[in-house]
C-alpha cells in the first residue's frame, strides 16, 4: 500500500510516537522512509554575531541528535531511515519536501512542542494536514 513515508520529526513527544508509528508501517509495507527535521531560522533580534553562530550550533546539535535516535529506533527494527536536516518555514518546507520527493504517506505528530493550548490539536500539524499532497497519519 505505502511504498515512501516521510516523518516530519521535532523530537517532540508527538514527533516519536510518530515515528514509531512510521516505522511499524515501513516494516509492515517494506516501504523506503525518511524523515526530515526542520530548523527555522535563526533569532530575528540577535546582538552580536557570535550568538547567531552560538545558536545554529545548538540548533544543528540538536537536530543531529533527532537524527541519530531516529536512525537507533529504526534499526533496533531493521529498518534503514533516510534523515534530513532543512532550514526553513516548518509546514512550507515538510510540504514541498513532501511534493518533491513523491511521498505516498506523511506522518506526524499531533502536537509539538508548543503546548499552549492543552490538548488541542497544534496549528502546524493542522496546516500540514490541509496541505499535503498525499495522505496524512496524525498519531496522538
Amino acid at each position: 500500500m505505502f511504498k515512501k513515508i516521510l516523518i516530519a520529526n521535532d523530537g517532540s513527544e508527538g514527533a516519536i510516537h510518530a515515528l514509531k508509528v512510521a516505522i511499524d508501517l515501513a516494516k509492515k509495507y517494506g516501504a523506503e522512509i525518511h524523515s526530515i527535521a526542520v530548523e527555522e531560522g535563526v533569532p530575528h533580534y540577535a546582538a552580536t554575531i557570535g550568538e547567531v553562530d552560538e545558536y545554529r550550533r545548538e540548533a544543528n546539535d540538536f537536530f543531529r541528535k533527532i537524527n541519530d535516535e531516529a536512525i537507533e529506533e529504526a534499526k533496533k527494527e531493521g529498518i534503514e531511515i533516510h534523515t534530513k536536516i532543512q532550514a526553513g518555514h516548518e509546514v512550507e518546507t515538510i510540504v514541498q519536501y513532501a511534493k518533491e520527493g513523491k511521498f505516498d504517506l506523511l506522518v506526524i505528530g499531533f502536537m509539538g512542542h508548543s503546548k499552549i493550548f492543552g490538548r488541542v490539536w497544534g496549528s502546524t500539524s493542522q496546516n500540514i494536514t490541509k496541505l499535503s499532497p498525499c495522505t496524512v497519519i496524525v498519531v496522538k
